[in-house]
């Protein structure tokens, strides 16, 4: 596997070292070894797929708190998203800043999100599956949100009618 670090500390993406031939290729997709070797939490708790039916529709932006907090493993198996992430370490230098990647079935790109990160992601076309290693377990009543247009982060979305469930598009403005 190939890491690259994005300009936000821990989070990274993932591209496949392909062994190639006439039949196509192989590649490991997760390594626990080297996910530690590069200090990313290599937990599996569990493994979560969303299907979207159209292009333009947004999930997110997700977050866990109080110790329910989720480093996520995300790659897009059918179609393509723009997937991104905000630094919520208040900590950081990149407290309050984004990151956004393409993710595709064509890429096989993976992106890591670490732990006190919100995530959120776009399809770009119709018929998307993503798939999502967490390394915890889904708390309901530790889930937070932030509205996909929240006016502190400026994402540069494709489209500024997303197709968003109500209660995404109804999280309140995020106070840093």
């Amino acid at each position: 596997m190939i890491f690259t670090e994005t300009k936000l500390a821990g989070a990274y993406i993932i591209d496949l070292k392909k062994i190639e031939d006439d039949r196509g290729f192989f590649a490991r997709a997760f390594c626990a070894n080297e996910f530690r070797e590069h200090g990313l939490n290599p937990a599996v708790a569990q493994c979560n797929m969303s299907l979207s039916k159209e292009k333009h529709t947004l999930r997110g932006f997700h977050y866990q708190v109080e110790g329910a907090e989720e480093a996520k493993t995300v790659r897009c198996i059918r179609g393509s998203i723009l997937d991104v992430i905000i630094d919520l370490r208040k900590e950081s230098p990149t407290y309050c800043q984004h990151v956004a990647v393409e993710l595709s079935a064509d890429n096989h790109r993976t992106l890591y999100v670490p732990e006190h990160f919100a995530h959120s992601f776009i399809t770009l076309e119709d018929d998307c599956e993503v798939f999502y290693q967490v390394s915890e377990f889904y708390a309901p009543g530790k889930e937070r949100g932030i509205r996909w247009n929240d006016p502190t982060f400026d994402v540069d979305w494709p489209t500024r009618q997303p197709i968003v469930s109500e209660k995404d598009a109804n999280h309140p403005d995020f106070q840093p």
